[in-house]
């Protein structure tokens, strides 16, 4: 089993419409994992029925019992995340500011300060409108810990796609360089790098390979809308060939691209387009894809 992880530098590339035509092209020898937890959208195209769902503990949060609570103040005056205001006479915990390290409940004088496992989203386990099964996260608003729920995404989709005899495991990691993208990273067989040909395309593509190459992966690369801007396409491609990044596609820009979204649906799944034939360049970057990573 092989997993094939798709990021990219920064948002709005195009990578998760290119990672849901992927799907659509794999269906029946993959298992999708949405690891873009903290903005997930895969399932706006991919359509999972959330059949199963549970809830996902990380950290811990303190809570204050008010029958014990004598009011002295003790823990508020010792709270650097100044989490424990007064409300209505009573001192409260704010979920969104406790860091849950303790020392509230440690230096109460009545214990009425414990600490709870956090409850910081769900995740859940569909079956797409591809009838493939997708893994997938809420994170909570202001909630941490993306990097575990991503690690919880990936590892119930290795282990279905083990159970189910799949070939792959089709991850849509989140953009940029942080937790969850190093979550997303670990164990790939091939990174496609999604960008676009803007300035901040560049240099974030840039960023994100140098996080790439520190995991020692194998890498390709997907220009999107690379007629934008030929001289920064012409750029990137210096770049891809200096690093020794595999150059997968260039894909034109194509209003077509925007209405396959609006009507819930990946380009690979509309009429071709007589003009820039995306539907044919991406079933070839899958192909290409495929073979890599073989």
């Amino acid at each position: 089993m092989k997993e094939i992880v798709v990021i990219s530098g920064k948002g709005g590339t195009g990578k998760t419409s290119i990672t849901a035509s992927f799907a659509y092209l794999g269906a029946d020898n993959i298992v999708v994992a949405d690891c873009d937890v903290d903005a997930a959208d895969l399932h706006m195209l991919l359509e999972p029925d959330f059949a199963k769902s549970e809830d996902f503990y990380s950290g811990e949060i303190a809570d204050i019992n008010q029958d014990l609570c004598i009011k002295c103040g003790e823990c508020a005056n010792v709270c650097r995340f100044n989490a424990i205001p007064i409300i209505d006479g009573q001192f409260v915990v704010n979920q969104l500011n406790c860091e849950g390290c303790g020392y509230c409940a440690r230096i109460c004088p009545v214990n009425a300060i414990t600490n709870l496992d956090n409850n910081v989203g769900k995740w859940f386990i569909s079956t797409t409108k591809l009838n493939s099964i997708m893994v997938h996260a809420r994170l909570g608003i202001g909630a941490e810990n993306s990097g575990k729920l991503v690690a919880k995404v990936k590892n119930e989709a290795k282990r279905i796609a083990l159970e189910t005899k799949k070939d792959f495991v089709l991850v849509d990691g989140s953009p940029g360089i942080g937790c969850p993208v190093v979550s997303s990273l670990s164990g790939a067989s091939f990174v496609v790098i999604v960008t676009e040909a803007t300035v901040s395309g560049l240099h974030d593509m840039k960023r994100v390979y140098e996080l790439v190459k520190k995991f020692n992966l194998k890498a390709g690369c997907i220009i999107n809308k690379y007629d934008l801007n030929l001289d920064v396409s012409t750029e990137i491609k210096s770049f891809l060939k200096a690093e020794n990044i595999i150059h997968i596609a260039n894909l034109p820009y194509d209003e077509s691209f925007t209405r396959a979204m609006v009507e819930g649906k990946t380009i690979v799944e509309t009429k071709k387009d007589k003009n820039n034939n995306l539907k044919s360049i991406i079933i070839d970057s899958w192909n290409k894809i495929k073979e890599e990573t073989n």
